[in-house]
């Protein structure tokens, strides 16, 4: 680019109001994590629908995200060789119509296939949206836009299961799908007319298409997201396919480093993580993307696993989080531009593991409404982490140097909420059967209170039905088994909760490794 042309990215601003741009990008970031979360609870529905087993339909996540995964850290090369506007409407193009195909497949085959389609599609709109939204602003603002921009990232997997239950139970699953088109269209509409792209991206030279680095990239992505996804189902390295895909997985993701940090013009570039404030940030958000996705996916499981609440009622319980990022975000928005926003996040993650804590004091008594407060509180903890966090971890890159790192930074984002529900799951089946069996030695058939508890369950059973002695007795111990495993569970689910908070506050020594950002000419962010 010619010195006159740096310049003019510099200095350039968009000449539509930013706030316009910034709820036009937001309309199809909320749409695409939105539709991450919202297939979630219609999962049993759709495996009935298209006669496939539960494990089949959750290839229906799997696809998605594999395709989502392998799209976002390449969307900066297409942006820059399309144009960023062009290529942010062809995306939300391909997700919309996906989606619909998504809701008319007859079968399980079409379904993946439009799945891995609409996940391609989606995978561009996180971070083509947010290096628009950090572009449209100047400096002093930009911690006010990515508020805006947190509400779609945050609130949407809050909603998600929410609004999914209530679109599956009162209609049908297939509306989990065809609810993005009316938004989908919108979003176009808004982005033609609002949308423009920076003189720099016009005078672009991205290179040739790197087809290597997205084959390697697509497998060691793709072998991770199903490690992942299938490991605590297939017993992890007890699984010969998993070991063989982990290989698979290391020497291409070893073969990808290789390749793209030797190449003049990679498709990702990965030497932007010199950049301490990035490669910090980076970090940070994968440990935290790994908390709050597995508090996501734990908290409604909880309720339905062992308090018996169906999924739309555990969605509307664990909702309340959406109304603490919500207050948040405007809040926070004003302080980063005010204060360290190091002390904000270090803020958001303290409060983030208190509220962990707090669930790690769960009991099969409690009501529905028993930790409302401690579910605002994580919701606000969450805006406390992620505006601050993304306005750092971007601050000391220029503009040209956005579009690939929100790639790199939303993917690692994503990576580590699938890690962190792997992980949360594989504790909460590991820890169960630990639970259980310790607790099962304790308990002695010559212990006075075991005998005294088996027959008081013998004395119900035979209140309940005519059955014999023996009968009645081998019901009473499979009750009382019963009351072992749900404890063992319930124990197994406080075990997550405390190692979720141990992640958070060892999270707070690393945001002290922030360099404070300082306002510059065309730089992403000035605190």
């Amino acid at each position: 680019m010619a010195a006159s042309d740096a310049a003019a990215a510099q200095l350039w601003r968009p000449s539509v109001n930013p706030w316009l741009i910034a709820v036009s990008v937001m309309l199809a970031t909320f749409m695409e994590v939105l539709d991450t979360s919202i297939a979630t609870v219609a999962l049993p529905y759709i495996a009935g629908s298209v006669s496939a087993t539960t494990d089949e339909a959750t290839w229906v996540l799997t696809s998605y995200l594999v395709a989502n995964a392998v799209v976002l850290p390449a969307s900066s090369w297409f942006g820059l060789r399309f144009g960023r506007k062009r290529f942010l409407i062809t995306c939300i193009v391909i997700f919309t119509f996906s989606s619909f195909l998504c809701g008319a497949a007859p079968s399980l085959g079409i379904l993946l296939l439009a799945r891995a389609v609409q996940g391609a599609g989606g995978g561009a709109l996180q971070p083509i949206s947010q290096a628009i939204l950090l572009e449209s602003f100047p400096p002093e603002k930009r911690g006010l836009a990515m508020a805006v921009f947190a509400l779609g990232v945050v609130v949407a997997p809050i909603l998600g299961p929410t609004f999914g239950g209530w679109l599956t139970d009162n209609y049908s699953w297939r509306w989990s799908f065809y609810i993005n088109i009316p938004i989908g269209i919108l979003a176009v509409m808004m982005i033609l007319r609002n949308v423009e792209d920076p003189p720099y991206i016009k005078h672009a030279s991205p290179g040739k298409f790197d087809v290597w680095g997205l084959g390697l990239l697509a497998i060691w992505l793709g072998c991770l997201q199903v490690i992942l996804d299938k490991g605590q189902e297939d017993d992890w390295f007890g699984a010969t396919w998993i070991r063989w895909a982990t290989l698979l997985g290391c020497i291409c993701f070893v073969l990808f480093l290789a390749w793209e940090l030797t190449k003049e013009k990679p498709l990702v570039d990965l030497k932007i993580f010199k950049n301490r404030n990035f490669a910090t940030g980076c970090l940070l958000i994968t440990l935290f993307g790994a908390a709050i996705y597995g508090l996501v996916v734990l908290l409604p499981l909880f309720y339905q696993e062992l308090m018996g609440y169906t999924a739309l009622n555990a969605g509307i319980i664990v909702s309340p989080r959406g109304i603490g990022a919500i207050v948040a975000m405007p809040i926070i928005g004003i302080l980063t531009t005010r204060m360290d926003n190091r002390w904000l996040i270090a803020s958001g993650f303290f409060t983030f593991a208190v509220c962990s804590l707090w669930f790690a004091e769960v009991n099969l008594a409690i009501g529905p409404w028993s930790f409302l407060w401690a579910i605002v509180l994580s919701g606000f903890g969450s805006g406390l982490v992620f505006v601050p966090l993304s306005t750092t971890t971007m601050g000391t890159l220029s503009n040209e140097q956005i579009g690939n790192a929100s790639g790199l930074y939303n993917l690692l984002r994503n990576v580590g909420g699938s890690i962190g529900i792997s992980i949360v799951n594989t504790i909460l089946a590991r820890h169960e059967q630990i639970h259980h069996n310790e607790m099962a030695h304790l308990i002695n058939p010559a212990n006075p209170q075991v005998q005294q508890r088996l027959s008081a369950l013998q004395g119900v059973v035979s209140q309940t039905n005519a059955a014999g002695a023996v009968t009645s007795h081998n019901s009473a111990v499979a009750m009382l088994n019963n009351m072992l495993s749900s404890q063992a569970t319930l124990l197994s689910y406080i075990d997550d909760f405390r190692y979720m908070a141990l992640v958070c506050f060892g999270c707070l020594p690393l945001v002290m490794l922030f360099k404070r950002a300082r306002p510059r000419a065309g730089a992403a962010h000035a605190e």
